[in-house]
């Protein structure tokens, strides 16, 4: 992997290798961003955020959730142990699936979002797509 983020991990000892599989990584995204939604589509619109950022910016998908401040969920930058809090979540499973299966469109192709309780500086910007359980979803 060439993320700054990860090489910057490994550097400082948060993170053991650079082996990570990225389904993985992206399934502890959507676990750690909305596993605790259970409303319908709350983890595809996430892994739709993500892929649509990917597609746009020509990043993998592992690129993108470890990108510096695009997923809060990473923001302490101790990436093994978020991975592993994910894996014994009781969804990352469903999350996994969710990332090696179809493509969805709850989101009507957005490429960010934010939980219903923050207002970030972009959100006035962007045209607002949906809301699906607590965030919102824009492009």
């Amino acid at each position: 992997m060439k993320t700054k983020q990860l090489l910057f991990a490994l550097a400082m000892g948060l993170v053991s290798h650079l082996s990570v599989n990225a389904s993985e990584i992206v399934a502890a995204t959507l676990i750690l961003e909305a596993g605790g939604e259970y409303s319908t589509g709350s983890m595809e619109a996430v892994n739709e955020v993500i892929r649509n950022r990917a597609a746009k910016r020509k990043l993998t998908t592992r690129q993108v959730c470890l990108q510096r401040k695009q997923f809060s969920c990473w923001n302490s930058g101790r990436i093994d142990q978020l991975l592993a809090k994910a894996k014994r979540h009781p969804r990352f499973s469903e999350a996994l699936a969710i990332v090696n299966g179809a493509s969805t469109n709850y989101t009507d192709g957005a490429d960010h979002y934010h939980a219903d309780y923050c207002n970030p500086y972009w959100a006035s910007s962007l045209k607002k797509t949906c809301v699906i359980g607590k965030h919102l979803f824009y492009k």
